[in-house]
């Protein structure tokens, strides 16, 4: 029987650390807006389970979820646990089909030990894998990227495929992937060594620093039949670029606006219908929990990519429950260099 591989230590602590919301962000979330506080370690009640976290994910998403306002779920309470996915393992359960020792993947929040219930679990970690990558790799970022890339991207073989934030968590692997499938691949990254990365470790055919480059003539450049296929996940002036240089019938596949710093007024900008219109552009929007019925499917698929060694990722993690209040600031800073993680165990 396969399971995940380099478990780290963990301990089963008296207490609960937690990490509240104590203060509804004006934009990106910051350390100032979470404070850290300890309970009692819980007890399940019947259909429950006690879960003791190892991993907690960091998530531009996470943005969303602490913010007022329209989104596609509802914000994190002031004074509530904030919403986080993590990875961790069962040490009682009260619930059929959750089994003592078992390592899941779910809504776990930020926190040393989580009641709940298997509605909240999204995957059970039983791939032959680090375990870490279960939050990363085979979580929503690596399901994140096959998914939309494959099933709204639509790549052919030949085509080009522009990708922003290419050395980030999704991106990597986007780009990755669709190599795989046969496309030309181009990434654009936020500094130097990342854009390095881009080419030495991920395998994209031509990698740029935004910060120091015409965003409109690399693209006119690198892709000089125009762009297939757009991975969004930053939006804002670079998608306004790109935008005027797809190539007819092209997809854009909008995962993320981590360029914009609030919603609250919307910003304005540049119009886009033109180029919709006369470039007959297909746009549209990615959100992972819409797909949660194709979660074990996507992640077979990673996982035999991975083991034949076509897939590379890299990992982020900080040591301590301390570090997560400033974490999501760190992630839309680019100060992380892959998934970011929070070892708690």
């Amino acid at each position: 029987m396969t399971g995940p591989t380099e478990i780290p230590a963990y301990g089963l602590p008296r207490d609960n650390r937690q990490v509240l919301l104590v203060r509804r962000p004006q934009g990106i979330p910051q350390a100032e807006d979470f404070a850290i506080a300890a309970v009692p370690r819980p007890e399940p009640g019947p259909g429950q389970f006690l879960l003791r976290n190892i991993y907690l994910s960091v998530d531009p998403a996470q943005r969303g979820w602490a913010a007022a306002g329209a989104n596609y779920s509802d914000p994190v309470p002031i004074g509530g646990v904030m919403r986080a996915l993590a990875v961790g393992v069962v040490v009682e359960s009260r619930a059929p089909g959750i089994a003592v020792g078992s390592f899941l993947y779910g809504w776990f929040g930020w926190q040393d030990y989580c009641v709940a219930t298997p509605a909240q679990v999204l995957m059970t970690a039983t791939a032959a894998l680090p375990l870490s990558a279960h939050a990363g790799l085979l979580g929503i970022n690596g399901l994140t990227a096959c998914l939309a890339l494959t099933e709204l991207g639509r790549p052919v073989a030949g085509e080009t495929l522009l990708v922003s934030t290419a050395a980030g968590a999704v991106g990597s692997l986007v780009g990755q992937i669709g190599r795989l499938l046969g496309c030309r691949t181009i990434g654009l990254t936020g500094d130097d060594t990342k854009r390095q990365l881009c080419l030495d470790r991920f395998g994209f055919d031509h990698a740029y620093n935004y910060r120091t480059t015409d965003v409109a003539a690399v693209a006119k450049e690198a892709g000089p039949d125009g762009i297939d296929v757009y991975f969004d996940n930053v939006g804002g002036p670079i998608l306004d670029s790109v935008l005027r240089h797809m190539a007819l019938r092209g997809r854009i596949v909008q995962c993320g606006t981590a360029s914009i710093s609030s919603w609250e007024p919307p910003p304005t900008g540049l119009r886009n219908e033109r180029e919709v219109l006369t470039r007959r552009l297909s746009w549209n929007g990615f959100i992972i929990f819409d797909h949660r019925a194709e979660f074990e499917r996507a992640a077979a698929k990673l996982s035999r990519w991975w083991a034949d060694g076509a897939l590379h990722y890299e990992e982020d993690i900080a040591a301590g429950i301390e570090h997560a209040p400033g974490a999501i600031a760190g992630v839309y800073a680019g100060t992380n260099r892959g998934k970011k993680l929070i070892y708690v165990g």
